[in-house]
């Protein structure tokens, strides 16, 4: 993880100079700038080794320079294929920077991983990309013949907030091209066993190919040169990479090092601790009190750019496990993205046909950007931690999108996520493997407390005056109390087109 900003056209050097120093938290191990003609770049990087070797701007062949956030999975095969005399550093970064000199922007379609990029050459070339999911945060502001990128919201200045946006993910943007998209969304349709029906058992090889393939994005995203451990919610999709994780570090003679939070005696906290102890790993965890998260809160929601309940709600949390990480490591597995490919949230049992829960499903999943993986971005961001998510490893996603939606759909004899969890059987206790969904901020205690006490500090004739700012309203008091702290830190942004919001409030 590393925070970019950039730019292209007029600019005032001083001001990417502000930006950058808005984003020191994503990268405390530095900061680096080039400016070459038109473009500026700057970046304020998170050395995963401590070593200055691969930290940015990184120079490339024929005068280019790259600055980017994120990871290249495919690094080593782009080096192989363009010949391991031309690079200079071990980052995974420099293999995209090379192979856009080789190709031109006709590069970004060949990179697998979670990426925003920006690359500007001495020659007055200038391209943008990021990753197909926008797992790797960017937002932009365009005005006039100057356009801005940043990693988070607040780097930009105020009087620039009223333009900033999202940039699409899957796409690339040059002065001369404008904004283009990059490859199709993967498995928009569903293509495997079509002809069989809801209620038919699938074949065993389905829950095969389902565990052989989070082994191996879990496997893939240990490979670094510092461990790699896990924060462990006591939720399943957490719990399984844990039991992923800690069988590979076994092979290896090594222990996994979890971390989990919670308030005393709650449910989260308990099941963390069940699955540390048979999954034999090195656990750590904090207990906090309602107090140390209602004083926290307004932080939050500064840190997470969003006022959405859901995600504060499990957003106080997840800052708190990422602070205790933070402590021991500087890379974490997360479990996000499995409630979006196999239907674990409540809203999803709403569906009786798989037509109706897979387009669900897709919508929630290309908007994932600006909901669950913003708050996973921010709350490790906020620590300096670089976050992996194996659920959302291309190969995993393509593979759970292709499978008939209808065995998704929850029933008497099938529970939300089944698929997930019958492909795990025996790698976890069953109080965990097949535990009732709860969204972390329900595990931890978050929810109720803190809407018991924000919910108070705005009446319903308030709401029912300010409710109108955004459309869908404002929904609730609580979130009249978030929105307030939003404007108030993130004075000038436009919420309507840069905040994502959950279904259910």
């Amino acid at each position: 993880m590393s925070g970019i900003v950039a730019a292209h056209g007029p600019f005032d050097p001083e001001m990417g100079q502000r930006m950058l120093s808005r984003l020191a938290h994503r990268g405390p191990d530095g900061e680096g700038i080039r400016q070459l003609g038109e473009a500026w770049l700057g970046v304020a990087n998170l050395s995963i080794t401590g070593a200055p070797v691969g930290l940015q701007p990184l120079q490339g062949t024929g005068g280019s320079w790259l600055v980017g956030d994120g990871e290249i999975y495919n690094h080593e095969r782009i080096r192989s294929r363009l010949g391991t005399d031309r690079f200079s550093t071990g980052s995974d970064l420099e293999a995209a920077l090379e192979l856009h000199a080789e190709l031109g922007i006709a590069a970004f379609e060949k990179l697998w991983g979670t990426f925003a990029l920006v690359i500007a050459t001495e020659g007055g070339g200038f391209a943008v990309a990021r990753d197909l999911l926008g797992l790797a945060p960017l937002y932009w502001a365009r005005r006039g013949d100057t356009v801005l990128f940043a990693s988070e919201m607040k780097a930009f200045d105020e009087g620039w907030r009223v333009d900033v946006e999202p940039f699409p993910p899957g796409h690339r943007w040059t002065p001369d091209g404008g904004l283009e998209a990059g490859p199709a969304f993967p498995a928009g349709a569903p293509v495997l066993l079509k002809s069989r029906s809801p209620q038919e058992e699938p074949p065993a090889w389905v829950f095969d190919a389902l565990r052989e393939t989070l082994v191996r994005a879990v496997e893939r995203g240990m490979d670094a040169r510092v461990p790699v451990w896990v924060l462990l919610s006591g939720g399943v999709d957490s719990s399984i990479v844990t039991a992923i994780a800690a069988r590979a570090a076994a092979r290896q003679g090594r222990r996994v090092q979890t971390f989990a939070v919670g308030m005393e005696g709650s449910p989260d906290l308990l099941a963390a601790r069940l699955v540390a102890t048979h999954s034999d790993t090195d656990h750590h965890e904090l207990v906090y009190t309602a107090e140390d998260a209602i004083a926290l809160v307004p932080r939050i929601v500064a840190e997470l750019e969003s006022f959405d309940p859901t995600l504060v709600h499990s957003a106080v949390p997840n800052h708190l496990v990422a602070g205790l990480a933070a402590n021991h490591v500087k890379i974490v597995l997360v479990g996000e993205g499995a409630d979006e490919l196999f239907a674990g949230y409540a809203h999803y049992g709403q569906h009786d046909t798989g037509e109706a829960l897979h387009e669900d499903l897709l919508q929630t999943i290309e908007g994932l950007h600006i909901g669950g993986l913003q708050r996973v971005d921010r709350v490790t961001g906020a620590h300096g931690l670089e976050p992996r998510l194996p659920f959302l490893d291309l190969d995993m996603v393509e593979l759970a999108l292709a499978l008939p939606p209808a065995w998704k759909l929850t029933g008497p004899d099938r529970p939300a996520k089944w698929l997930l969890r019958r492909a795990f059987d025996g790698w976890l206790p069953d109080e965990v493997l097949w535990r009732r969904k709860e969204q972390f901020g329900e595990g931890t205690g978050m929810n109720d407390v803190l809407r018991a006490h924000f919910g108070s500090q705005a009446t319903t004739a308030e709401l029912a005056a300010e409710a109108g700012v955004l459309d869908p309203p404002l929904r609730t008091t609580e979130e009249l109390a978030y929105f307030r702290m939003f404007t108030e830190a993130l004075p000038g942004i436009d919420a309507q087109r840069t905040v994502g919001r959950f279904v259910e409030a």
